[in-house]
């Protein structure tokens, strides 16, 4: 594939991956990388488009990150963005200083919609500042297009030499038409096309695949999630049965899950794949034990995944490629994209040991998004129910069992964990029952119900016939904490389950669901007396930043 492409030139801020995925709602594909990165590196992948991040310092630092003038003479349109914006103009000659105050929220904004930024957007339009610094004097050239009350240069422009900034976040829901502004940049000012779709991907994956692999044997961690199993579909319409799947039942599960992916994947399953079931619980509950601190069990989980799947390499004999489910939050939040410092090293990727007995990797998903991943899927023909399925860590219950690991803590997350599922979906179908109209589908298929819906259709209904406070992922995680309690007129000192559940596009950002309060009380009463060892449990409300999803 050679995809008409805009690279995010990261600065260290928190909004990169965020960035990156506004740009991809554009149907333009987007990558992250540092501005370490050689100016001659970028323009090798022939960037249609940068866009400069914002970051946490500022450019009147000793040793700020800063880029070279260079950049902005490559003739390449030039999108700075907060810090970026203060980067474009202090290293073209504007003036950049500290403001008395710092500028934080919601911000009513004036925009000139005359420039071609902030074409067909109103000329007052409320906007997300987060700032220190301000632009005092403009570099030569630059004119500016917008302003607030506090802020006399939040966008600028020099569409002679294709250079823009704006001193606000468009990348956020907060600032109103902000994927409007990100659109015209690289759809009107940049010429991009907008052909990133996910037909012209699968076409071009299977064709990279095909020219990799060869006639060699590929071995493909299989989880069963939506990832691992996207994965398998696009390596079996590449390869076929030049794939084999391993499916490793490490013992940190949900409820049933081992018998569940066996079913769907297994012989009896919808799938033509050659797979293999191993059973190692004991083997990662030895590996793990005494261990508390998450990233380490997470490398743990992720060595050991991989020693398995090298046994099970020589005895199919000849397997020359590992593959893995890998997506593009893995990579960023281990480290491998842009500056981002490592939030936890993913099994997958910075989990791995560096020595690793394959010939090479293959991720055929490691550029997607969450949600771009489920729009592969269903157009490969996955089942709505598969592809839309809870997302699960690869390390599975142990990042969502905090402290050490032992059969028993697993047994009470699983067994919570279930509970909490089932309450969720109880609450949903009693929903759909009282809110979704008969006609749905016939509605979603333009009322002709032998017509087969689509891939698009499918993603847009699925998103579309769930309650509004229905959570993305949800999950029950056991705490290290035991407190006092009262069962049966005797004292109790027992552990706490915290529930987990969040509302997100793209995971890299979250905000807690808002669940209706009788559910939660409904799930907190069977998990008290249904699951031996809890007698209290938590609502976790963090949402991401600052936290993560996962409760490690």
């Amino acid at each position: 594939m050679d995809p008409e492409t805009i690279i995010v030139v990261d600065f260290g801020g928190q909004y990169n991956q965020l960035i990156a995925r506004r740009v991809r709602e554009c149907n333009v594909y987007c990558e992250i990388a540092s501005y370490r990165t050689p100016l001659e590196k970028l323009l090798e992948k022939k960037p249609k488009g940068l866009i400069l991040t914002g970051g946490p310092s500022s450019v009147n630092e000793e040793n700020a990150a800063l880029c070279e003038r260079k950049l902005f003479e490559s003739g390449i349109p030039v999108l700075g963005l907060c810090y970026g914006a203060q980067v474009m103009m202090h290293v073209l000659g504007g003036e950049v200083r500290q403001a008395d105050n710092r500028e934080y929220g919601r911000t009513q904004a004036w925009l000139d919609t005359s420039s071609p930024l902030f074409e067909g957007l109103p000329e007052d339009n409320p906007v997300w500042m987060s700032h220190f610094d301000y632009i005092s004097r403009m570099a030569p050239g630059f004119q500016s297009v917008s302003h607030t009350d506090n802020t006399p240069v939040a966008a600028a422009q020099c569409p002679q030499k294709g250079l823009y900034c704006i001193q606000f976040h468009p990348e956020v829901l907060h600032t109103e038409n902000g994927t409007k502004m990100l659109f015209n940049f690289v759809r009107n000012i940049c010429g991009c096309s907008g052909s990133w779709r996910m037909d012209s991907f699968i076409e071009g994956s299977v064709e990279s695949i095909r020219g990799k692999v060869g006639n060699g044997r590929v071995l493909l961690a299989l989880s069963g999630g939506v990832d691992s199993s996207v994965a398998a579909a696009l390596l079996s319409r590449a390869i076929g049965k030049q794939l084999t799947c391993v499916f490793v039942d490490h013992g940190l599960l949900r409820k049933d899950e081992g018998d569940e992916v066996e079913a769907i994947f297994g012989e009896k399953g919808k799938f033509d794949l050659n797979f293999i079931r191993v059973n190692a619980q004991d083997r990662f509950y030895d590996r793990l034990s005494g261990v508390s601190e998450p990233e380490q069990k997470r490398k743990i989980i992720g060595e050991e995944f991989i020693r398995v799947f090298e046994e099970e390499a020589k005895k199919i004999g000849a397997v020359e490629f590992l593959a893995q489910g890998t997506i593009y939050p893995d990579v960023v939040e281990s480290g491998l994209g842009g500056e981002s410092v490592v939030i936890k090293s993913h099994h997958n990727v910075g989990g791995l040991p560096k020595n690793v007995e394959f010939k090479d990797l293959i991720e055929p998903l490691r550029d997607l998004f969450k949600d771009e991943v489920r729009k592969a899927g269903l157009k490969l023909g996955i089942p709505e129910r598969l592809v839309f399925r809870q997302p699960f860590p690869g390390p599975g219950l142990g990042v969502r069992i905090i402290g050490e690991i032992t059969p028993d803590k697993v047994r009470m997350v699983q067994e919570a964990d279930a509970i909490y599922r089932e309450e969720v979906a109880k609450a949903c179908d009693l929903w759909r029952e009282e809110n979704a109209p008969d006609h749905t589908r016939d509605a979603d298929t333009g009322g002709n119900t032998d017509r087969i819906p689509d891939a698009d259709e499918l993603f847009i209904r699925n998103r579309g016939s769930v309650p509004p406070w229905m959570p993305d992922q949800y999950f029950a995680a056991l705490t290290n904490m035991r407190s006092v309690g009262v069962m049966g007129d005797e004292r109790t000192y027992d552990y706490a389950v915290a529930l987990r559940a969040v509302r997100t596009v793209d995971f890299m950002t979250a905000d807690a669901a808002e669940i209706p309060f009788e559910v939660l009380k409904r799930t907190m009463s069977r998990i008290i007396n249904e699951v031996r060892g809890v007698n209290r449990v938590f609502y976790d409300l963090t949402s991401k930043p600052p936290g993560t999803v996962e409760l490690e």
